[in-house]
């Protein structure tokens, strides 16, 4: 299994299972990024907030993150703006730029010690690509309101012949952790109460809402928000417009300061994005990510952090030894921006924060701006760009999105394919695989000891068949997202219930 870098430099202390019923004013399920922004933005107004995660702050994909704070969108501005026009793009450049200014203020006055710094970020040609891309790029910034945005000659690297580069001025970085935990201990002092190992089962819209957790526990809430990376609130909507893909990612130990300290992108798809985190007075980290592939639909994780190696030692041969490699999972929104916003099903009183697209860091603090507004019922500019219940008319979008919904359509195909073992036999120490035994696909687990453990392999979500991920030792659905453990358990959504054991 992959160990990220945020678990060998820092950890969050534990909160304890929710062991009563409550009544609050508002319930937040997930405990990422998201999730703990709106509780914090709520109890900072005053209200009754309580936080429920299936395990602990930051567990999820919050803590696989690389953690980049860029208002240069992922996805870039000339294509957002082809997909929701020039004044919503202008909008999507203010809100992100808006974020990392409230990391920043939060950082200051809950006096959180993760290693914020503003730096600039610098956007290159990948292999082949024709450096008028930048060109087209800059001008498609300025017109969404980053005047700042300049042309330069090359990255700061030294030895690394980048070609032309666009600098994006006033991002961020920092230890995702170490500001969770901050966060976390800021949103008690105001008065909330976070509950680990406390996983939403079901939730029921309503005046109150009302949510039960998997230990039959009930929470009933004036509003519940529901933040995690896929949506355990709307089992439809959200979920046919984007789709999951795992993003790969490696960390080299490099010589303190040998390395400009920016953020930096390359125009390939998928892209590669690099950046530094500080270690200690000797080292860096250099953090490297890219090889996406849509999750499920590979399991070759040792190639792709062997090319990401390879594509990392060309550009910084100072690059030393790996210190972590680990994967995470990304929602990607067919017109590239998340769904923040009322729960699109019309359930009262529940509200939602899914599709990161890439953009984790800057769309979970959105969402905590956003709806801590809405939640108070207040107006905001933002509410319609970020609807959940939108619809983008442009072709390239609309075509995108039969595309992957196509490809999870053909996915149910897999209940009738042959299994990837013909026996159980077979399948090795601290390895899983899919094995078909009559009409039933089962997803077979033999622990390091030889103890095997068989399960459906039917995800609970929609009814996809699931597919082993070597490098997370975990069953991944190619349709919606959805982990399991390596025995069954729920690890992710939109998926709230285990795989049936067998």
């Amino acid at each position: 299994m992959t160990r990220s870098l945020w678990q060998d430099t820092a950890s969050i202390p534990s909160r304890p299972p929710l062991s009563e019923h409550l009544v609050t004013d508002v319930c937040v399920v997930g405990a990422g990024i998201a999730g703990l922004s709106v509780a914090y933005h709520l109890a900072r107004a005053g209200k009754r907030v309580v936080v429920l995660e299936l395990d602990q702050v930051a567990s999820g994909e919050t803590g696989r993150t690389t953690a980049h704070l860029s208002n240069a969108i992922d996805d870039r501005y000339l294509v957002l703006e082809k997909a929701v026009g020039v004044d919503n793009a202008r909008l999507a450049a203010e809100s992100h730029t808006a974020a990392i200014d409230v990391i920043e203020r939060i950082v200051r006055e809950e006096r959180i010690d993760c290693d914020f710094a503003r730096l600039d970020g610098y956007l290159f040609c990948a292999e082949g690509d024709d450096p008028e891309l930048l060109t087209d790029e800059q001008a498609a910034a300025r017109r969404a309101g980053l005047s700042g945005v300049t042309l330069e000659s090359s990255t700061p690297v030294r030895g690394w012949n980048s070609g032309p580069a666009l600098r994006f001025p006033a991002q961020g970085r920092f230890h995702i952790l170490r500001y969770m935990a901050g966060l976390a201990r800021a949103i008690e002092n105001a008065g909330g109460v976070i509950y680990g190992g406390s996983g939403a089962d079901k939730i029921v819209g309503g005046a109150p809402a009302m949510v039960t957790t998997r230990s039959r526990f009930t929470v009933a809430a004036d509003d519940v928000v529901v933040c995690t990376n896929g949506s355990i609130s709307d089992l439809v909507v959200t979920h046919v417009k984007a789709a999951p893909y795992r993003s790969f990612v490696v960390a080299f130990r490099v010589p303190k300061a040998s390395v400009p300290d920016a953020l930096y992108w390359d125009t390939g798809d998928p892209y590669h994005y690099a950046r530094i985190q500080p270690i200690d007075a000797e080292s860096d980290a250099l953090i490297v990510g890219g090889e996406d592939h849509k999750t499920a639909h590979e399991d070759d994780a040792g190639d792709r952090f062997a090319r990401l190696e390879d594509w990392t030692r060309a550009r910084w041969p100072i690059a030393g030894e790996r210190m972590a490699q680990w994967t995470g999972q990304v929602l990607e929104p067919y017109d590239y921006l998340a769904f923040i916003g009322r729960n699109p099903d019309g359930a009262e009183h529940v509200w939602m924060a899914s599709g990161d697209s890439g953009m984790g860091m800057t769309h979970g603090t959105i969402a905590g701006l956003l709806l801590g507004d809405l939640l108070q019922g207040k107006d905001h500019r933002w509410a319609k760009l970020y609807d959940p219940r939108r619809v983008t008319l442009h072709r390239a979008e609309l075509a995108t999105l039969a595309r992957e919904n196509a490809d999870v359509a053909a996915q149910f195909a897999d209940y009738v394919t042959p299994g990837q073992v013909d026996d159980v036999g077979s399948i090795a120490n601290g390895e899983g695989r899919v094995v078909r035994r009559g009409l039933r696909k089962v997803a077979a687990y033999r622990d390091e000891h030889g103890t095997l453990t068989e399960c459906s392999a039917v995800c609970t979500h929609v009814g996809c068949i699931v597919d082993w991920n070597t490098a997370e030792k975990s069953w991944d659905c190619p349709c919606h997202g959805s982990r399991f453990s390596a025995t069954g358990k729920v690890l992710a959504g939109p998926a709230t219930a285990d795989l049936k054991k067998l």
